[in-house]
């Protein structure tokens, strides 16, 4: 089917949804799995899906290709944990090449970013995004399951020696990891690294665990560097806040997703390994696009022909509906109103 993709007619160079948003950003995750079992996002008893339920590479690769053609430039791989997806590499490197799109990043718990860099380099990874909430390899394994800092650190050293842009994602814990604030500081003053803070996000476990706002954070911040500056410079797709500290070689982000709402300035759709894209985290509402492939295949096999034309068509009308159906704000300040009930790792981080 991928060489149909030419006849695929051009509607246009950008997605704009209702509320006049220029959609140029979409969030892939590739796979549930995950090596570690961090407490607000994936409980030790999770079910993953079968292999066969999944998008396959081709089918990833053909939806990016229609996504590019509408105006899509910013692909994030994520997972679960997507370096243990076999072949991640190779996806990256395709979707790299694929006209139209200009960055293509991951995001990682950093287990297997030690092994796996030099192929990621070679791919062509523009930038790479670490999660880790705490320097502390005991309280690393309290908060993951798994004893493996010092993996995560070597994976974060020698990304960092390579030169390619590197971020540290850290989410705030209230009695976990808030007392290591300084020294995520410290890592932003003396490493060239975007540190930010995420505010925990009520989806799946994340409602069990309080939301640190990051405005205390930042008045913790200006506590320890009272001369801090915004840092207008662009660091990557997302809605991050920035401040560099004086002398500093980094930067400190904030992503606040609910006490510094950014929906207006929202420019991401998200889809899950199998197949939903969706216009907001907050909603289960999505479309199914591996539902179509999956027609595809069917009727290949029963000998009636949905012709590979018909097939990107639908697809190039459910990814228009997906984007038609992004609403106006996300409402997490209203637990009643939250009607995404899957898992953050199920959805895609």
């Amino acid at each position: 089917m991928a060489e149909d993709m030419d006849s695929v007619e051009r509607r246009g160079c950008m997605i704009t949804d209702h509320y006049n948003r220029n959609i140029d950003y979409i969030r892939i995750s590739i796979t549930d799995r995950c090596n570690l079992r961090c407490r607000y996002c994936m409980p030790e008893d999770i079910s993953f899906v079968g292999h066969d339920k999944i998008l396959r590479y081709e089918e990833i690769t053909q939806i990016v290709q229609i996504l590019a053609q509408r105006g899509i430039t910013k692909v994030k791989i994520t997972g679960g944990e997507p370096l243990v997806r076999h072949g991640c590499t190779d996806l990256i490197r395709e979707i790299k090449e694929i006209p139209g799109i200009e960055m293509v990043t991951l995001t990682t718990n950093g287990i297997l970013l030690q092994s796996m860099l030099p192929k990621l380099l070679e791919a062509g990874v523009d930038a790479v995004n670490v999660s880790l909430d705490t320097f502390q390899r005991a309280r690393y394994e309290h908060l993951t399951g798994k004893d493996a800092y010092e993996m995560v650190l070597a994976g974060i050293q020698d990304a960092y020696k390579s030169g390619i842009p590197l971020k540290l994602n850290c989410v705030p814990i209230e009695g976990e990891n808030t007392d290591e604030l300084s020294e995520f500081f410290s890592w932003a003053k003396r490493k060239q690294i975007a540190v930010r803070f995420i505010e925990m996000m009520p989806i799946g476990l994340g409602k069990k665990f309080e939301t640190i706002y990051n405005e205390d954070i930042l008045e913790e911040l200006k506590k320890q560097y009272p001369d801090i500056q915004e840092d207008r410079q662009i660091h990557g797709n997302g809605p991050a806040v920035y401040v560099k500290l004086p002398g500093g070689q980094g930067s400190v982000g904030f992503i606040s997703a609910l006490h510094g709402k950014f929906c207006q300035y929202c420019n991401r759709i998200r889809m899950t390994a199998q197949g939903c894209l969706k216009p907001c985290l907050c909603y289960g509402k999505g479309v199914e696009l591996k539902d179509i492939f999956d027609r595809h295949e069917k009727s290949q096999r029963c000998g009636t022909t949905m012709a590979d034309q018909e097939t990107l068509e639908c697809l190039y009308q459910a990814i228009t509906e997906a984007i038609q159906l992004k609403p106006k704000s996300h409402r997490f300040e209203n637990l009643s109103e939250i009607t995404e009930d899957k898992k953050m790792s199920q959805i895609g981080g």
